[in-house]
């Protein structure tokens, strides 16, 4: 088989993927591909053959199948997204325990507020860059606060989340999770010192299971830096890319502002058709499987395209066209099976809100045409812009 080379489609791919993504659906739901960052790796981009294989034993989450170990594990340590049952039943059943569904619709007095409190502040400029003002602001916000993280140093998670899931090349990723770790140590043992406290953190140092079982330093730490990038990072470019369908489909628009009871469609519809995350995160075959008739070896990284899963006209019919009134279920935006977002919940509680909140306050809300062409996020990992000039 042949190795398509996505980084010869350039910039064009990066603003741009699912053209490209049509074009090897058409051929086929499994390619071997070197992604922009010179990785050889199986990809999937079917939407039936992406979910079979987010759910498949043989896949394992944790590199060391093939005797490594992925940079932020190796520093963190285990977390959620890299680790197999039992370890993965284990670590899922302690944080779920604590990060349930009364303690996110207990977060919505707060999120609310804070929301306009952000909108508040942008209002009397007439402009903003909606990322700084808005997008990015409310989750670090949020998620700090739920971890117990103090707000000076929200700045500082910023720039390292940034740099942890769109590395810029020059070598800050490893400074960057190192930085976090020796943070996340500091925080562990602060909050274990204070005692019980309302935070999750502080919940989760608590939490013992039946059997006594209870989470260790390292699993705290990694636990906390998944939060801290899975929980921010994404719902950043959830709320970004939601206002940006909008903005650029005015009959859409024009539809939610008439009957308001069709924003959950347009946040559904958003993780659909442009989801905040590209590809899961890496997967290695524990023995050789077929996958979509193609057969991939025992000890080879698999990618699934979530976005060209999620574009799949198969799944989907008119998948490019974005669609309020389209039922979405069964996108793939927050994964599938075990390894399926436990943020998903608080995710889609923010982007409601910032959403709503927006279009309530901004009758006029729309793009600045001065603002120049998007710059997009690199990568095939997290999908969005590093701004979006809005005025109104």
């Amino acid at each position: 088989m042949s190795v398509i080379d996505l980084g010869e489609y350039g910039a064009d791919f990066t603003a741009n993927p699912y053209p490209y993504y049509a074009k090897m659906r058409a051929a086929g739901p499994v390619h071997r591909v070197r992604t922009p960052d010179g990785a050889e790796v199986w990809l999937v981009v079917g939407h039936e053959e992406a979910r079979a294989a987010l759910n498949d034993p043989r896949l394992s989450k944790s590199a060391s199948v093939l005797g490594l170990t992925m940079l932020d594990e190796e520093v963190i340590g285990p977390n959620l997204l890299g680790v197999d049952p039992p370890d993965h039943t284990r670590l899922r059943k302690l944080v779920a325990g604590e990060f349930t569904g009364r303690r996110v619709e207990a977060l919505r007095p707060r999120v609310q507020r804070l929301t306009a409190d952000l909108v508040d502040a942008m209002e009397p400029a007439g402009r903003a860059d909606l990322v700084d003002a808005l997008a990015f602001p409310l989750p670090i916000i949020v998620i700090c606060e739920l971890l117990g993280i103090p707000a000076e140093d929200r700045d500082t998670f910023r720039r390292w989340s940034r740099e942890v899931v769109t590395p810029s090349g020059t070598g800050a990723e490893q400074d960057a999770i190192e930085g976090l770790a020796a943070y996340l140590d500091e925080l562990v043992e602060d909050k274990r010192a204070a005692g019980p406290a309302d935070d999750l953190l502080s919940a989760l140092i608590a939490a013992r299971a039946e059997d006594g079982d209870r989470l260790t330093l390292p699993e705290l730490r990694g636990l906390a830096y998944l939060l801290l990038i899975a929980g921010h990072e994404t719902t950043v470019n959830l709320v970004t890319t939601s206002v940006r369908a909008l903005l650029t489909h005015p009959d859409q628009l024009a539809a939610v502002r008439a009957e308001p009871a069709l924003l959950d469609g347009v946040i559904e519809e958003a993780l659909r058709w442009d989801g905040p995350v590209e590809a899961a995160t890496y997967r290695f075959s524990r023995e050789a499987l077929t996958v979509g008739g193609t057969e991939i070896p025992a000890g080879e990284p698999v990618l699934v395209s979530l976005a060209s899963g999620d574009r799949d006209p198969e799944r989907f019919p008119d998948p490019d066209r974005f669609d309020v009134r389209r039922d979405p279920r069964g996108h793939l935006a927050f994964g599938h099976g075990i390894h399926y977002c436990l943020g998903a919940p608080l995710a889609r509680l923010e982007a409601r809100i910032a959403v709503r909140t927006l279009l309530d306050r901004f009758p006029r809300l729309e793009l600045d045409p001065d603002a120049g062409a998007w710059e997009w996020l690199p990568g095939i990992l997290i999908r969005g812009v590093r701004r979006l000039p809005v005025r109104w």
